[in-house]
This record gives C-alpha cells, structure tokens and sequence, in this order.
C-alpha cells in the first residue's frame, strides 16, 4: 500500500471518524501532516502504536502543544494503552518539562476520561513512603547509571546538594521512577524524548541516550522515538538529539567512518 492509503487506514483506527479542520480549511497542509505522520514515519517504526501514541503525548506535554492532547489521548486509548499508562507517561514529564504543562495536560485527559465515563483518580501506582523515597530513588538511579551516581553526589558543593541530589534522587526517580504502571525501560525512552522536545538540553539527552542504553532500549527504538517526536517538534531538535544518539552511540558507514549529521 501507498502512504495515501496507509495513512488514511491508521487515522481510521486512531481517531475514528474524527476530522481535522485543517481538511476544509487547508487541505494540502492536511495531507503533508497526516501523510507523513501515519503513512510514513508511524508505518516505518519498531514503535507500536501503543507506544507512539505515549511518545507523542509526552512530546506535546513538554512542547505545551495543548490543542492535541485530547485527540492523542482518545487514540492512546484506541491504540490500548490503558488510563494508567497514559496518566503515569503524563506523571514522567513533570521532573523535565515542570509541574504546570504535566497538569496542563492531565487537566485535558481528564476531560476524555470522564467523558468516557473512567473513573477518577486512577488506581494509586506509588511505590515510596516519605521515609523510603530517597533510597529508593537512589536505587533506582543507580541502576540506570551506575557508579556515576556517586561520583556525582561526592563531587556536588554544599551549597548544590539537595538540588542535585536531594531533589533529583527523591523525587525525580524516587516519586516517580519507582512508580508502577509503566516499566523502566518506557519510562526511560519518555524521558529521552520529552528532554528531546525541550531544546537546549543536549548533556541530558546524551546522559539519557546511555540510560536507555543501560536498561536495554536499542539505538533504533531512539531513532524511532525521534522520528514520531519529528512532526510536533520539528527538525532542529530532532537533528540535535540525533546527534546526541550518534555520539554516544556512534553510527558507521560502510567505509567505517564516523557518521556524519546532516545540516539543513
């Protein structure tokens, strides 16, 4: 099948029978954006549509792209993710991309949610108590990153301490990578892309590209996870991220030299 068809069968199956005001108002810009989203890069992923739909949720959330969100969700559940799942890849955006666009965004899924008639709040995923959170975090990190961990909690000033250990060992990976709903290795690939989507953020992206590594996610899950990320935040960042994946791990041609970024 062409991507004209392809496409027009995998928005059938995500959103129904739900339009885009953009085909009446726009139709060619319609057909760029849908075509390449669903009848190309959705089609030529290892991602399956379950997972693409977390991803571009996460990448909209970090982008403060609201206008989204809600058809995302509605095809997130279409595609089988469960309202656990959506909620906790929602929870994973707070320590990157802040508190006010993850409740943004779990302000506008509740809205699907309740229209749907699933009932709120979800079942509690929380794992940690307040006496138990810091080692857990820590334990978690640690088994992301490694001996890096204590190298960098022994090399922190004083004055540095409970933001870069405190705060990131507690909460960020504490109060939310501990949480169930979604395995280590998804909530890892969301963090590589919601620190993609955020720009300017390239020593993250790179830290993390080893943590997926680390945890078993491979170089074309990342590369695909970018690709669905391309659409909703263009290719600059997509390209820089790529970067990032290539020099951690590097890509060789067949002559065995260092692959080269492309520049547009």
């Amino acid at each position: 099948m062409d991507r004209v068809v392809l496409a027009e069968k995998n928005m059938r199956e995500l959103f129904g029978d739900t339009q885009s005001a953009l085909e009446s108002s726009d139709p060619d810009f319609a057909q760029m954006r849908d075509r390449l989203i669903y009848g190309e890069i959705a089609v030529n992923s290892s991602l399956d549509a379950k997972m693409q739909e977390l991803v571009t949720l996460v990448v909209l959330t970090a982008s403060r792209s609201w206008d989204e969100v809600k058809l995302h969700a509605e095809a997130a559940l279409r595609a089988g993710a469960t309202p656990v799942e959506i909620k906790e890849a929602l929870y994973q955006c707070a320590p990157y991309a802040g508190f006010p666009p993850a409740e943004k965004a779990i302000g506008l899924v509740n809205e699907v949610f309740e229209e749907r008639n699933i009932a709120l709040p979800v079942e509690s995923q929380s794992t940690v108590t307040e006496a138990s959170r810091f080692a857990d975090g820590l334990a978690v990190q640690k088994s992301i990153f490694g001996a890096t961990i204590d190298q960098m909690h022994a090399s922190t000033p004083e004055n540095q301490k409970d933001i870069m250990t405190n705060y990131l060992s507690a909460f960020c990976f504490g109060d939310i990578y501990t949480r169930t709903g979604l395995d280590l290795k998804t909530r890892e690939l969301l963090t590589f892309c919601i620190i993609s989507s955020l720009g300017g953020c390239e020593s993250q992206v790179k830290s993390h590209v080893q943590g997926n590594v680390n945890v078993g996610n491979s170089k074309e899950m990342l590369i695909d996870a970018l690709a669905q990320s391309l659409p909703y935040i263009g290719f600059p960042r997509t390209l820089n991220a790529l970067g990032c994946v290539n020099a951690v791990i590097p890509e060789k041609n067949p002559d065995n030299e260092t692959f080269c970024q492309c520049i547009i």
